[in-house]
C-alpha cells in the first residue's frame, strides 16, 4: 500500500479547496480570491461598456469612396478588408479592450447599413480576463467628397485631354467608351464634355492626364501634342501654377473603310496592294487585300510621317444581291477567297447588269444573300492616290460585309453600359424641333446601331469589352418596326459571353461606375 507524507496531503487539500459562487452557488477555485464564477462575471460585468452599438461612416455617391478621418477618401469594396479597417477606426472606445476577431454580417447593400460582429477581450476585475462578442451597426451617410464637388464648379481642372478624330461618325468613340469602362480608365476624371469631332476629359492633376494618354496610346492609333498655360506665379518663391492640355488626334481611318495606300508605303508593308480595306483598329491599323487575303499592320508612328485619308467610309456602301459564289480554295483563318457574281439591288427588274468580283467573304456568302460593298464603277473620288492607280487593276465592286435580316432591333438579349450623364449640361426637355438637332440625333442612333451590329458579327471585338444581360422585358414592336423573319444564320451573342450586371452592383443604386460622367458619343 502506498502512503503519502502528511505534508503532501496538506498541500493537495489546499490545491483543491473551493468556494461557492455568491451568485449561482457553483464551486469555484478559492485560491483566486474571486467570489463569482466565470459565467456570472460575464453576465454581470460588461467590458464593452463605452463602445457604441451604432456609428456612422461617410460615403461619396459619385466616386464611391469612403471617408477615413480626418480628410482621406479611400476606395473600398463591400465586405473588404479596407472597409473593415475604416469601420473599426470609426468605433470609439475600442482601444480600451483587445480586439480578437471582426467580421461582416451580410446586409442588403441598398439598405445603407453595414453590420459587423466583434469579439473582444478585457479585464473584468483584478486578474480576470473575459471575452465577449457583440454587434455594431453602421449607417452609411451619402455625401460629396471635395474632389467630386470640384467637378460641379468651373476652373478647377489642372489638366485636360482633348480627343479628336476627323470622321463623319462616332463609331470609334463608341468603341473607345466601352474600352474605358472595361478598364476603369476614367476613375480620375472630374468631368467629361462633348466637343465637335471628339471629347474632352478634365483632371485635377497632371499625372492623371498622363495616365489617360498612356491608356489611349495602348488601345487606339493616335498622336498627341502637349501645351501649357501659366495661371499664376509667385515671384518671391519662384513657384508657378500651370494648366496642361494634351491634344490627341486619332488616325482618321475606321473599320471597313476603303483605303488607297501610297505606293511607297504599300511596298514597305510587305508589298501589299494599294487598294485595300481597313479590317481592324487597335493600337495599329490593319489593312486587308480582298483579292489575296494579305494583311498588313500600320503603326501610328509610321502613319503620321505621311498621313492620308480613307477613300470611302461605310456611309457610302451600296446594297448588292449575290447571284453565284465560286470558292478559289484559298483561305486564311476565317476568311475564304471566292469569285462572286453580284447585281445591284436597285437594278433588279430594271436591267440585267451583273458584276464579277473577288471577295474575302467566301465562307459566309451564298446565292440569294444580300451584301454591302463599295460601288467603285459608279463613284467619283477626289483623290490623287486613286487617280494614280492603274484602272485595269481596280475592281468595279469591293464587297465589305454580309447584310443580315434581323428582327426588331430592340429585342436584343444583351446591352452595353454607358457612362452616366451627371456632368453633361443638357436640359431633359430639350426641344429637338430644329432640323440640325434631329439630324444629329438620328445620326447618333444610326452610328450606335451599326456599332452593335459590328459586335454581333465580330467575336474577337467582343472579347475586348464587357457585354451585359438585358433583363428588361422587350417592348412590343410598333407596326412600322415589324420586319421579316430573321435569317437562320444571323449572328447571335451566346449568353455565356454576357455578364450579370447585378454582380457589379454597388451601394449607389443606378450608378454604373465610380466616375461615370459621359456625354452621348
Amino acid at each position: 500500500m502506498n502512503f503519502q507524507p502528511l505534508e503532501h496531503q496538506h498541500q493537495h487539500q489546499q490545491q483543491v479547496s473551493t468556494v461557492l459562487c455568491c451568485n449561482c452557488g457553483t464551486p469555484i477555485d478559492g485560491s483566486t480570491g474571486l467570489v463569482m464564477c466565470y459565467d456570472c462575471i460575464k453576465m454581470t460585468v460588461d467590458i464593452t461598456e463605452g463602445i457604441p452599438r451604432e456609428a456612422n461612416i461617410s460615403f461619396c455617391r459619385n466616386c464611391e469612396r469612403f471617408l477615413q478621418p480626418p480628410g482621406q477618401w479611400i476606395r473600398a469594396d463591400l465586405e473588404s478588408r479596407e472597409l473593415l479597417a475604416i469601420c473599426l477606426r470609426r468605433l470609439k472606445g475600442l482601444t480600451k479592450v483587445r480586439l480578437v476577431d471582426a467580421s461582416f454580417i451580410w446586409t442588403e447593400p441598398h439598405s445603407r447599413r453595414i453590420r459587423i460582429k466583434l469579439t473582444v477581450q478585457g479585464e473584468a476585475m483584478a486578474n480576470t480576463i473575459i471575452q465577449q462578442t457583440f454587434e455594431v451597426e453602421y449607417v452609411v451617410i451619402a455625401m460629396q467628397c471635395p474632389d467630386c464637388a470640384k467637378s460641379y464648379t468651373t476652373h478647377t481642372w489642372r489638366a485636360a485631354v482633348q480627343i479628336r478624330q476627323k470622321v463623319p461618325h462616332k463609331r470609334t468613340f463608341l468603341y473607345l467608351e466601352q474600352l474605358i469602362l472595361k478598364h476603369n480608365a476614367h476613375v480620375d476624371t472630374i468631368s467629361i464634355s462633348e466637343a465637335k469631332d471628339g471629347l474632352d476629359f478634365f483632371y485635377s492633376q497632371k499625372n492623371h492626364a498622363v495616365k489617360m494618354i498612356d491608356f489611349l496610346n495602348s488601345v487606339v492609333p493616335m498622336k498627341y501634342k502637349k501645351s501649357e498655360e501659366l495661371i499664376s506665379q509667385d515671384t518671391h518663391t519662384g513657384s508657378a501654377t500651370y494648366k496642361f492640355s494634351y491634344s490627341v488626334e486619332i488616325v482618321p481611318i475606321c473599320r471597313d473603310d476603303l483605303v488607297v495606300l501610297p505606293k511607297k508605303l504599300a511596298k514597305h508593308l510587305g508589298n501589299i496592294s494599294q487598294f485595300v480595306l481597313c479590317s481592324k483598329i487597335s493600337n495599329t491599323v490593319q489593312f486587308l487585300d480582298p483579292n489575296t487575303l494579305q494583311t498588313a499592320d500600320l503603326s501610328a508612328q509610321v502613319y503620321w510621317r505621311s498621313p492620308f485619308n480613307a477613300l470611302a467610309d461605310v456611309s457610302q456602301l451600296t446594297e448588292f444581291i449575290v447571284l453565284d459564289v465560286e470558292s478559289t480554295g484559298i483561305s486564311k483563318g476565317k476568311r475564304v477567297l471566292a469569285d462572286v457574281t453580284i447585281a445591284r439591288s436597285a437594278d433588279l427588274g430594271i436591267n440585267d447588269q451583273v458584276y464579277y468580283t473577288r471577295s474575302h467573304l467566301g465562307a459566309i456568302l451564298h446565292a440569294g444573300d444580300t451584301v454591302m460593298g463599295y460601288f467603285i464603277a459608279n463613284s467619283n473620288y477626289n483623290s490623287d492616290l486613286f487617280d494614280g492607280l492603274n484602272i485595269d487593276y481596280v475592281p468595279d465592286v469591293v464587297l465589305v460585309k454580309k447584310l443580315y435580316q434581323r428582327k426588331t432591333r430592340k429585342n436584343r438579349n444583351w446591352k452595353l453600359k454607358r457612362m452616366a450623364r451627371e456632368h453633361k449640361e443638357i436640359d431633359a426637355a430639350q426641344d429637338y424641333s430644329s432640323r440640325v438637332q434631329k439630324q444629329d440625333m438620328e445620326r447618333a442612333e444610326r452610328d450606335y446601331e451599326l456599332f452593335l451590329q459590328e459586335l454581333e458579327e465580330d467575336d474577337e471585338m467582343r472579347q475586348t469589352i464587357n457585354l451585359y444581360k438585358n433583363n428588361a422585358p422587350a417592348p412590343a414592336p410598333q407596326p412600322h418596326e415589324i420586319e421579316e423573319d430573321e435569317d437562320p444564320d444571323a449572328p447571335q451573342i451566346d449568353i455565356d459571353e454576357l455578364l450579370d450586371e447585378l454582380d457589379e452592383m454597388t451601394l449607389d443604386d443606378g450608378t454604373d461606375d465610380p466616375q461615370q460622367q459621359e456625354p452621348t458619343m
